[in-house]
Order: C-alpha cells, then sequence, then structure tokens
C-alpha cells in the first residue's frame, strides 16, 4: 500500500502544487494586510451623529409600512417637540447631533416645505397632498392635530403646532452654519432640478454642509447639476456597493463611492472589505461619509442606532457616522462629554 501511495505522488506533481499553493497564500495574506483595521491607524473624535428628523415623538415600529400613519402610533410622549421643526432640530443639535435629517417637499409657489408625510391628513389638520398647496397655507396647519398615544381618547399636540411648518428657507436662515441631510420625497426629476437650483443660491461653504437623498432620478439631476454635493440615492448606494464588493479588497474605491452619504446597516458593515478604519478612510478619501444604520432583515424596515444594544454593536472607538432616531439617548452614549 505504501508503494502505491508513493507512485500517486509522482515526482513533477508535488512541486507544481507548492507554488501554487504558496502563490496562494501570498495573495491571501497580500488581501488580509491590505483590509485589516489593525494596521490601520487609529480613529480619533467622537462618532458624527445624524438626527433623522431632529428631536421627534417615538412611534411603535412593528408592522410599519411606507404609508402607515404613525402619529396615531406614537408612545406616551417624552418632551415636547415635532420632528422637522425648528425648535426639534435646535434641540437635536443641543442633545449632540452634527447633522439634522429632514424631508422636503415642494409648494405650488415656488418654495420648499420642512414636512415628512405625502399627504396632510396623519399628522394635520389639513387634507390633499402636500406638495398641492401653497407655502402660506401649509405655515396655517396644525402640525400636531393628529399625534395620539392612546388610540385617539387624545391629542396631547393638538393646537401647538400651528405655524410650525417651516420651510427651507426658514431652516437655512436659522441655522447658516450648522449640516443637513436633506430628502427628497419623490422621484420627480423636475425636484431635483429646482432644489438644485436653490442650493445653487448658497454661499460655497454653507453648502458644503448639505447632502442630499431621495429617488434615484431627482438625485441624479441634482448631482449633475451641483457635483460637489454628497448624494445618496437607492440606485447609487447598490452600485457603490456592489462594485465595493466585488474589488475593493485592492483597496481602490469604485467611482460609484464618489462624493456619496453612505448608509450601511449594522449586521453588513462587518462584511465590507477594511470595516471599520480602512474602509472610512477609503470613503474619506472619494468625498464620502459613511452613516451606520440599525440592523436589516430581508425586506424588513431597517431602523436607526436607536438603543444601548444597537450602540454596542459598533465598533470600538468608531468615529464614523451613526444614523439615530433618539438622539437623545444615542448623544448621552456616544458623546457623554460633549465630545466633537
Amino acid at each position: 500500500m505504501r508503494k502505491s501511495s508513493r507512485r500517486l505522488l509522482a515526482p513533477g506533481l508535488v512541486p507544481g502544487l507548492v507554488p501554487g499553493l504558496v502563490l496562494g497564500l501570498v495573495l491571501i495574506g497580500a488581501v488580509y494586510l491590505n483590509n485589516t483595521s489593525l494596521l490601520a491607524p487609529s480613529p480619533s473624535g467622537a462618532p458624527v451623529l445624524l438626527a433623522h428628523r431632529g428631536i421627534a415623538q417615538r412611534y411603535s415600529m412593528e408592522g410599519v409600512e411606507r404609508d402607515t400613519c404613525t402619529a396615531t402610533r406614537m408612545l406616551p410622549p417624552t418632551h415636547g417637540f415635532l420632528e422637522n421643526t425648528i425648535p426639534s432640530m435646535a434641540a437635536g443639535f443641543a442633545a449632540g447631533a452634527d447633522i439634522v435629517e429632514l424631508d422636503l417637499h415642494p409648494t405650488t409657489d415656488g418654495h420648499f416645505a420642512v414636512f415628512h408625510d405625502w399627504t396632510l391628513e396623519c399628522r394635520t389638520n389639513g387634507h390633499g397632498v402636500t406638495r398641492e398647496h401653497a407655502l402660506a397655507d401649509l405655515k396655517a396647519l396644525d402640525i400636531g392635530y393628529g399625534y395620539t398615544a392612546d388610540g385617539g381618547r387624545t391629542y396631547p399636540f393638538r393646537g401647538k403646532g400651528v405655524g410650525l411648518m417651516p420651510s427651507l428657507d426658514d431652516v437655512l436662515e436659522t441655522f447658516p452654519n450648522r449640516a443637513f441631510l436633506l430628502n427628497i420625497k419623490s422621484n420627480d426629476p423636475n425636484e431635483g432640478r429646482l432644489l438644485a437650483a436653490r442650493l445653487a443660491r448658497l454661499a460655497p461653504e454653507q453648502r458644503a454642509n448639505l447632502m442630499v437623498y431621495g429617488g434615484d432620478l431627482p438625485v441624479a439631476e441634482l448631482r449633475a447639476r451641483l457635483p460637489g454635493i454628497r448624494t445618496l440615492s437607492r440606485q447609487s448606494l447598490k452600485a457603490c456597493l456592489v462594485r465595493y464588493a466585488a474589488y475593493g479588497w485592492t483597496g481602490l474605491v469604485p467611482e460609484a463611492c464618489a462624493r456619496m452619504a453612505v448608509f450601511v446597516p449594522v449586521n453588513v458593515a462587518p462584511w465590507l472589505w477594511g470595516w471599520p478604519n480602512r474602509f472610512l478612510q477609503r470613503m474619506q478619501s472619494a468625498g464620502s461619509t459613511v452613516f451606520v444604520l440599525g440592523p436589516y432583515h430581508g425586506g424588513e424596515f431597517s431602523t436607526g442606532i436607536d438603543t444601548p444594544e444597537d450602540a454596542a454593536r459598533l465598533p470600538e472607538r468608531f468615529a464614523g457616522g451613526v444614523l439615530t432616531n433618539d438622539i437623545e439617548t444615542m448623544g448621552a452614549i456616544l458623546k457623554p462629554s460633549g465630545a466633537k
């Protein structure tokens, strides 16, 4: 049996295997060294906190769909702020937010209203499609009208939200030096052109503080007109991450990832080449900012980093971006001393 085994290992076969094995090991080692964060410079500073809609009333996430009226699912309120308002944004920054996300709708008289819902019936005492109204009409509404935490028995914010729906101009004039993520709520390319025209009138230093995300078509239109602004759409994020998965191990960053706000669920992030430090450095070198979201599970809704348990899943000394729906809690955990 021993002689037979020796015959199977022909003299010319073993020398041929050894170089291939060595080459494979060298390649694996090179990929590892090129992507391990152990050899990357240690990050400095605190995470960049992105407050989704400022400080908002929280609601039950169970079974939430795109058109769910979340005002009727409000949890018992712990503060008096309503999302997408000037007081809510100011409170978000005070709680540790570096960036506040807000939602935009064009109005019939050439402005942009800051409001989340496509229609008015859920949160306000108004009716119809938000973008089919003039700004003055929207400002006259009570945006706290529809909030209830007890199935409609009481409405704690009714009458307190009159005149609180701001315009984009109001926000930019109130916070000229603050950073915002602007959400285009439609897939209308004309909306991208209108927003690009408005942002083009800003001073370059104020425009540099803004990012835009939304539908593929309006984001593409805005990006073509204002290529310096970081943007995000579903299509652009998919193009970026698919290409990065294919050859990011080389250290090269796809052009599709340039000048973006890159959203990554916390349970997907560890699978990215070079996560966390090298990945963050590579995206930064491409002019992009990375934000970690809550865990993604198939087609389920992806939340923010909203609980201490979510925060514990972030890498140690993480200095990238973090999106949260609960800036009060996450600001205290991730920036306990107000660090920047």
